[in-house]
């Protein structure tokens, strides 16, 4: 879309994301603030190669209706096809041809976002930001910390107004107590699920039906993997850990992996190893993931590090599927209640899992966890996570602020 009337809320993003365009679309639609993204590139509309999936990704859910859009580079004129090479040096033009009321941040590490924030500081935008933050990510060494959080308690003063995702986002940011007085809002981060079909009637058409797909056996229990075939995710933890299952319940488990990426080999000769039965149905698109979802009986997300959030963990939740995730989750005190909707591993080990597994067994095909797993995420929507952003918008661009 051109840019109409003039724009309130410049979103400066890398590429649209199937997660955030929702967002902007109900900012625009349902609190009226008209919202205008600015794109280094149009690789996720396009099709990009992603380096860990390891193949192409062109992602098949509506990314750029609803609200206005401009595009820094296209690839199709030799545009870049990873945020990571993306500069930002032409995002000052971008603004002063938008001249917004506020500029809406998603990011900092990127030097396209840093760029975007100095650009914005030249502009006089009010600037918010809503990013994956947290301090549980990655371990860092003592000097690594520290100039760190030099670093953002600078970058969260300039800004005029910080929203937070969920508990251990808000958590980073109290620790920066004189940066944020008086800038936090809530916008919990979610997934649009107006593509899917989540409830129960849904998964009494599609589970019989995908599981004779999978040949998956009368009474066996599926666990889940969905996403990045990599080592960081704890892939391999998955199969090690249903290999060191009791031999009567191992041999009622398979192991479903939804995705592609660098371990796939690996996998497949593990799991061989190790007597574990498994699936590899490859990469699925937004809107083919509802009937895996449905004929899963536990989503297992064990990641090693680097999970800020895991929306996979909100999709299957809205499915009415208990998690098994790893402490490394960002999402895990947000959504994971133990006992209800999920449990935790204790530790990041193929035995901490086995045993977080075992746990959640009887968690599966009980119709009233898969309600209290869909109540749980309910407030996780993306009409809250736009409500966040319009409340800190009419702070920052009130007239005595501007």
């Amino acid at each position: 879309m051109e840019i109409g009337r003039q724009t309130e809320l410049a979103v400066i993003e890398t590429h649209p994301v199937q997660y955030h365009a929702p967002v902007y679309r109900c900012l625009e639609q349902q609190f009226g603030i008209h919202t205008t993204a600015i794109y280094g590139s149009d690789f996720s509309v396009v099709g990009s190669l992603d380096r860990e999936f390891g193949r192409l990704i062109a992602w098949d859910s509506d990314l750029l209706s609803g609200y206005s859009s401009l595009f820094l580079s296209r690839v199709k004129d030799g545009g870049d096809a990873s945020p990571e090479k993306l500069s930002g040096h032409s995002v000052s033009a971008a603004l002063r041809r938008a001249n917004p009321k506020a500029v809406l941040l998603p990011g900092y590490s990127l030097s396209f976002y840093r760029n975007a924030f100095v650009s914005a500081l030249r502009a006089h935008a009010p600037i918010i930001f809503r990013g994956e933050t947290t301090d549980h990510a990655r371990r860092r060494c003592a000097a690594k910390t520290w100039l760190r959080d030099r670093l953002l308690g600078y970058f969260y003063k300039r800004c005029d107004a910080l929203l937070y995702i969920g508990v251990r986002s808000r958590d980073h940011f109290q620790r920066f107590e004189t940066a944020v007085a008086g800038k936090l809002f809530y916008s919990p981060y979610c997934v649009d699920t107006s593509s899917a079909h989540p409830d129960e009637e849904a998964r009494l058409r599609f589970r019989p039906l995908q599981r004779r797909r999978l040949q998956i056996r009368e009474g066996q229990i599926v666990l889940l993997f969905s996403g990045k075939l990599s080592r960081r995710k704890g892939t391999d933890l998955l199969v090690t850990a249903v290999g060191q299952l009791p031999p009567d319940l191992r041999r009622q488990v398979i192991i479903v992996f939804l995705g592609s990426g660098e371990m796939d080999v690996f996998l497949k000769q593990l799991a061989a190893e190790t007597g574990v039965e498994t699936r590899f149905v490859g990469f699925q698109n937004q809107t083919q993931l509802s009937p895996y979802y449905h004929a899963a009986d536990l989503l297992v997300l064990p990641s090693r590090h680097s999970e800020t959030w895991g929306l996979v963990i909100n999709e299957a939740l809205h499915h009415g599927l208990p998690c098994v995730v790893s402490d490394a989750v960002g999402c895990r005190p947000d959504l994971i209640l133990e006992g209800v909707t999920g449990e935790t591993a204790a530790d990041w080990s193929g035995s901490g899992l086995a045993s977080a597994i075992q746990r959640a067994i009887p968690l599966t095909g009980r119709p009233e966890i898969r309600q209290l797993c869909r109540e749980r995420v309910k407030a996780y929507s993306v009409q809250n996570a736009a409500g966040g952003i319009a409340e800190a918008y009419r702070f920052v661009a009130r007239p005595l602020r501007r």
